[in-house]
């Protein structure tokens, strides 16, 4: 007993392309591709680092609402890569790293 053969199912022509977001739902997000709230850390923390005396790393930490490792993250990615500011660490008297950015 032979199997008849079946035709494949036609798809319609919408499954057969890709789906592509508008331009208009690139355009809404920023540069990084982060939210405003992330925004607004990130100005944040910007402005701590643009003190005279920087901010340390549990400053920023505390600031931001996140782990140690996340700050270091931000400081090297962000700061430093996607941003170009030159980032100075410098240890004091007490022990304590401060970062800062400027000239």
């Amino acid at each position: 007993m032979a199997k008849a053969s079946r035709k494949p199912k036609a798809r319609s022509a919408s499954a057969q392309t890709p789906s592509k977001r508008t331009k208009s739902s690139r355009r809404s997000r920023s540069k990084t591709g982060v939210g405003a709230a992330a925004q607004s850390k990130t100005a944040a923390l910007l402005a701590l680092l643009r003190r005279e005396d920087g901010a340390s790393i549990e400053e920023l930490s505390s600031a931001a609402g996140w782990q140690v490792h996340s700050v270091r993250g931000f400081l090297s990615g962000t700061v430093k890569k996607k941003l170009g500011l030159a980032l100075n660490a410098q240890k004091g008297k007490d022990g304590v790293r401060r970062y800062s950015i400027g000239a």
